[in-house]
């Protein structure tokens, strides 16, 4: 297990154990560029600038500011903004326990994996996963995470738990604002009937590992041209356009689904 980002303790109620945070999701294996000087082919880097005066600012003059009116800010000094962190106590106390499904997914933030701190946590640990797997529930607990006051949910997951972190609901956008603008439809039986169908020979299962980042991968591909010295091929774009008739364009789908899709297994004469 790699390293672990947080160490603390578990609390539901007067039960307590130590835990640790891993990291569940990572960027670490995406493709990743610097800005380089064309002409001389060195790293760029950054300096930042007065807007005013054009002049570099030293790293000890820079501070946070709040624009309170356009070209008008309040400073933060870095001591002013270090006393207004919450101070840690390290505990993930549960504050209630809910069903699994409960939480939108828009409130969904960062996984984590979440295991004992040592082998004198482990039993309590697993009295904890077994509740909350018996229940079929999640426990929502408050910490002090990374500098800030976060709302965690935590989950069984094989023999160790799954925790998320929650967005605030000031970060969740409205989706009755995004929708505004759809009008409502009408949509014909027997198209629905077809888009049935379409859905029914594609049914399959999650499985991650049989998605590919297709952006990721060309640019891997065209890195390796670049260093081997050979030919960059453009790749060939479907031709976008419109669709005329959705009706002929469902029938399609569905006879083309219709050939690609699995043969349901034969059950067995009893």
């Amino acid at each position: 297990m790699a390293r672990a980002i947080w160490k603390g303790y578990l609390s539901i109620g007067e039960l307590s154990c130590g835990i640790a945070l891993h990291a569940a999701a990572t960027t670490s294996e995406r493709i990743s560029f610097h800005i380089v000087n064309r002409k001389t082919g060195n790293r760029v880097r950054r300096d930042y600038v007065d807007e005013q005066s054009g002049e570099p600012v030293a790293r000890e003059d820079q501070v946070k500011g709040y624009e309170t009116a356009k070209g008008s800010y309040v400073v933060l000094e870095p001591e002013e903004i270090a006393a207004a962190v919450p101070e840690s106590d390290k505990q993930l106390a549960v504050e209630h326990f809910i069903p699994c499904g409960e939480v939108d997914t828009a409130y969904f933030d960062k996984p984590y994996f979440v295991t004992p701190a040592d082998e004198g946590a482990e039993e309590v640990f697993a009295l904890m996963r077994e509740g909350l797997r018996r229940k079929k529930v999640a426990a929502v607990a408050r910490a002090v995470l990374f500098r800030r006051v976060r709302t965690v949910m935590l989950r069984p997951r094989g023999c160790g738990l799954m925790a998320n972190t929650l967005n605030f609901d000031y970060e969740v956008l409205p989706a009755e604002k995004a929708f505004a603008d759809i009008p409502p439809m009408k949509i014909k039986r027997e198209m629905l009937d077809l888009a049935k169908h379409i859905i029914a020979t594609k049914e399959g299962t999650f499985d991650p590992a049989a998605f590919d980042d297709r952006y990721d991968a060309a640019l891997a591909e065209l890195v390796r041209a670049k260093i081997e010295g050979r030919e960059i091929r453009k790749p060939k774009r479907k031709a976008e356009g419109k669709v005329i008739d959705l009706m002929e364009a469902l029938r399609e789908s569905a006879a083309a689904a219709k050939k690609t899709a699995k043969p349901a297994p034969r059950r067995k004469a009893g």
